[in-house]
């Protein structure tokens, strides 16, 4: 086939685009603006409780109402169910029949940290200590030598939950967990990183002050069990039945001379759950019934009746079809779930210079460079991954182009150096199509995460498009 239409050569090639390059004064404006709504967003949700009841907040306002009763739904209407308080789906009824499918960005709002052990409680040489399971993929020693902050909720015998957070506001006291001095550390330095700190040394310092007489047995730690108690009405037996997350004692902060990147604890995977949260509450009348979906449990496997892995999707599905069509039926709900279209808004690795050699650069995405499509996760071979095809692939490169989405592609890694997962293969089990679509983090899984406000301006413009036009 001959082609006379002339063209340049270059057109036919692709390279990433910096999206500050493509921004107007105004649109940099608006989006140093946004990221300012979002640092708060992460400084009032460092756990997945925090995040859920957050943005239920965010959702009332946005006039949002529980699914409950036997109400009928109708096109715009808008409404959320919460599971257990750690995750949540909420949707806005499209013009469309449920039949023809979702419009679904699913993301997770657990993170990387330390937990409480149900017994925690120690004492030694004079000290109190609580001592730690750690929950995610995380680099042991980072987490050292850091200020940390004590959040979760304490359910007494009497079954009354009392809400802790100890470390974030001024002139709190803030815990942490002691390194050895370099002094004495030959031995500790000369080990692999990997076995350098042990799981079950990272104990935290929580009090060094003796209760009573020096007769008094264990009197450091009744110290803080006198005060729990004097604080919050609970007592050590309280401790088994509570989740307490040990996370950084800091809050998000403007990172750069020119302020163009956040540092945070928690943005994988928050900064997809609240871009998605905004593009969700901004489309007021979508074609497509649209969804949100955050998720617990996707850092340890997405296990536990809160996870991806657990019915609540499904049967949340199923009731809202069930409100929505005058004969519902199972064969309906299968028929909703297999047309549906999913955005799994997860983060991706991005270029760092100081450790280029762990990724293949011609497939990693670049901070400043857009929102992250990236076809595949898993590890080495694609191990657990729903490897999008090509169509579907297509058809978001389409939507975005179309929108003025700055996009670029990415992967987790070289083939050989290991990878990750996300909630894509989850979703995919339902027989929709699915592309992973989020973030690029330098630090990913440390205390301290760092992402470009470009991109996440990006990504909130990518899911609104998705949610709002994709037919």
């Amino acid at each position: 086939m001959h082609v006379d239409k002339e063209y340049s050569a270059q057109t036919l090639a692709y390279s990433r685009r910096n999206v500050w390059d493509r921004m107007s004064n105004q649109e940099k404006a608006t989006t140093m603006g946004f990221c300012e709504d979002y640092k708060r967003y992460l400084n009032d949700c460092k756990t997945e409780r925090e995040a859920v009841d957050v943005t239920v907040a965010q959702l009332r306002g946005a006039g949002f109402l529980p699914l409950g009763g036997s109400v009928r739904l109708k096109a715009g209407d808008k409404i959320f169910a919460v599971n257990r308080q750690k995750a949540l789906i909420a949707a806005v009824i499209g013009s469309k029949p449920l039949e023809y499918g979702l419009n679904l960005v699913g993301a997770h709002v657990d993170s990387p940290r330390l937990d409480l052990k149900p017994q925690p409680l120690f004492e030694e040489e004079g000290l109190a200590l609580l001592k730690t399971h750690y929950y995610g993929g995380i680099k042991k020693y980072q987490w050292l030598s850091l200020p940390l902050a004590l959040h979760g909720v304490v359910v007494k015998g009497d079954g009354n939950a009392v809400p802790v957070v100890i470390g974030e506001a001024p002139g709190d006291p803030v815990f942490t967990i002691t390194d050895l001095l370099p002094h004495l550390a030959k031995d500790q330095m000369e080990k692999k990183m990997i076995d350098a700190v042990p799981g079950e040394s990272l104990n935290v310092l929580a009090a060094g002050m003796p209760l009573g007489g020096v007769d008094l047995k264990e009197r450091f730690k009744l110290y803080v069990l006198e005060y729990l108690h004097r604080i919050y009405g609970i007592n050590e037996e309280d401790l088994i039945s509570a989740e307490l997350e040990l996370v950084p004692a800091w809050s998000a902060r403007d990172t750069g001379l020119d302020r163009s990147f956040v540092a945070a604890y928690g943005q994988d995977d928050r900064v997809c759950a609240y871009t998605a949260l905004r593009a969700i509450i901004d489309t007021p009348n979508p074609i497509r019934t649209s969804m949100l979906l955050l998720a617990d449990k996707e850092e340890i496997g997405s296990l536990g009746n809160t996870g991806m892995n657990s019915a609540f999707f499904e049967h949340t599905v199923a009731e809202i079809v069930s409100r929505c069509t005058p004969s519902y039926s199972d064969l309906l709900v299968r028929r909703v779930l297999a047309n549906s279209f999913a955005l799994s808004a997860d983060v991706n690795v991005g270029l760092d210079p100081n450790f280029g050699d762990v990724v293949e650069k011609m497939n990693t995405a670049r901070l400043g460079c857009g929102v992250v499509l990236t076809k595949y996760t898993g590890s080495r071979g694609k191990s657990s991954s729903s490897d999008a095809h090509a169509e579907v692939v297509a058809t978001i490169r389409r939507l975005f182009n179309s929108a003025a989405v700055t996009w670029q592609t990415g992967e987790l890694g070289k083939v050989d150096q290991g990878g990750g997962g996300t909630i894509a293969h989850f979703l995919a089990e339902h027989g929709m199509d699915v592309l992973d679509c989020g973030v690029p983090l330098l630090g990913m899984h440390s205390p301290l995460e760092v992402a470009s406000k470009a991109d996440i301006y990006m990504a909130y413009q990518g899911y609104r498009a998705f949610l709002a036009v994709l037919q």
